[in-house]
């Protein structure tokens, strides 16, 4: 065939990190700390639930569902979120179940970017939004958060990356048609503070822009951080997607449980999107996770719940993994939220000496190195910025805290044993 196959929406958008460092993980790693998954199970009332749903009298829960999201689930979601935004949601109109939060960002792109669009995408961003923005026929616009040195010789955290006020306003203009927030930030950990939200707040107001909220880890927040909802802010309810994920929110990422909850008039066309690609989901999981809602609904705030107790646990294995890199000189940025840790590798560098003119970023080269000379998977931090901007942050490598107690000891030994040969003479 002498003409080309493939579309050419296609184009440059082949490469996937998560294909090529999940195979070196599989092929190399003792220790994987590279994808973000936890290796600890979900919860036993969840697992329960699934269960009951699975075996139990209602054997319709085998077939189809509503399109849009199974009704007990639509409807408890409507509840829980209608109770954090302080608004009275339609469960049929302002939610929408997914095939994980993938799915709903997908859906968002393909609803709103039209060709010529251009979409402001905040870095270090996950890797996904800027070949499904190229997907559907838009321009992906970046403005980098900016790390700033941290004072009296602290450890650098999430929080000392920041937007610059004034770049980050220069990226509107009348050919913006969406930005893309993801707050708690993968892979920084960053959790946008009130004021950082109300300046992109308005920002999208004035120039009548939308919002594509990416909160998968809205529970996942450390040290009494708050996560703040940007669509609870003047003037954003009617132009925001939020987007969640029963996977980060319950440790079952293997579910593919997502959904949005926004204003009819924004979900009307992810519907359109959804009923003509994906149209339904899973019945059985999507009604393991209503139980899991209703019993968290029932527990709201109390220490008995789950959305308590798993930032607790998670902030006990970040601060080990913290202390861990610490204490071998690899410096970890603190994470302020989510599953990941950022460190900075350069006190490494002459065990990976750097390649002139290569094309390839250095934290790229050195994670290779690292799965298969040492044992341990982690991705580089370059791998969630555009191309234009891959070598301006390629000292640092993203680790991933949610594991079981042993993995993390597993992955101090490795480093630990790293340091003395690095120290012995």
């Amino acid at each position: 065939m002498s003409r080309p196959v493939q579309a050419r929406r296609l184009e440059g958008i082949d490469k996937n990190i998560w294909v090529e460092f999940v195979k070196l993980a599989a092929t190399y790693s003792t220790v994987n700390l590279g994808q973000g998954f936890p290796d600890f199970p979900p919860p036993d009332f969840l697992k329960e639930a699934f269960v009951r749903a699975l075996s139990g009298e209602n054997h319709m829960l085998h077939q189809y569902t509503r399109a849009f999201g199974h009704p007990p689930l639509v409807k408890i979601l409507a509840q829980y979120f209608g109770k954090l935004l302080g608004r009275d949601l339609d469960p049929m109109t302002n939610v929408m179940v997914t095939v994980g939060a993938y799915q709903a960002l997908f859906c968002c792109f393909q609803a709103f970017v039209d060709e010529g669009d251009e979409v402001i995408i905040i870095e270090p961003f996950f890797d996904c939004y800027e070949p499904m923005v190229k997907m559907a026929g838009g321009m992906p616009v970046f403005v980098p958060l900016r790390p700033k040195a941290p004072k009296d010789g602290k450890l650098m955290s999430s929080a000392d990356w920041q937007l610059d006020p004034a770049e980050l306003a220069s990226k509107f203009s009348e050919r913006t048609k969406a930005i893309v927030l993801n707050s708690p930030n993968n892979p920084l950990g960053k959790v946008f503070s009130r004021g950082e939200l109300e300046l992109l707040a308005d920002l999208c107001v004035k120039h009548d822009v939308l919002c594509i909220s990416d909160e998968v880890y809205e529970w996942l927040v450390y040290d009494g951080k708050e996560h703040i909802r940007i669509a609870s802010l003047r003037g954003m309810w009617d132009r925001t997607v939020i987007i969640g994920s029963a996977g980060k929110t319950f440790s079952a990422t293997g579910w593919k449980v997502g959904w949005t909850v926004g204003p009819n008039r924004l979900l009307q066309h992810l519907r359109t999107v959804h009923q003509n690609s994906v149209y339904h989901c899973a019945t059985v999981a999507q009604e393991a996770v209503a139980q899991g809602f209703q019993r968290e609904l029932e527990l709201y705030g109390k220490p008995e719940s789950y959305f308590v107790q798993l930032p607790k646990m998670l902030q006990q294995k970040r601060d080990w993994l913290v202390q861990s890199l610490d204490a071998v000189g690899m410096k970890p940025i603190v994470p302020e939220g989510t599953y990941f840790l950022v460190a900075d590798i350069s006190e490494f560098k002459s065990d990976v000496p750097d390649v002139p003119d290569s094309d390839e970023p250095y934290d790229s080269r050195f994670a290779k190195w690292m799965v298969k000379n040492k044992g341990l998977a982690a991705i580089p931090l370059s791998a969630f910025y555009c191309g234009a901007h891959k070598n301006n942050y390629n000292h640092f490598i993203r680790f991933c805290f949610a594991k079981e107690e042993a993995t993390l000891k597993a992955a101090n030994d490795i480093l630990q044993k790293w340091k003395l040969e690095k120290t012995s003479p």
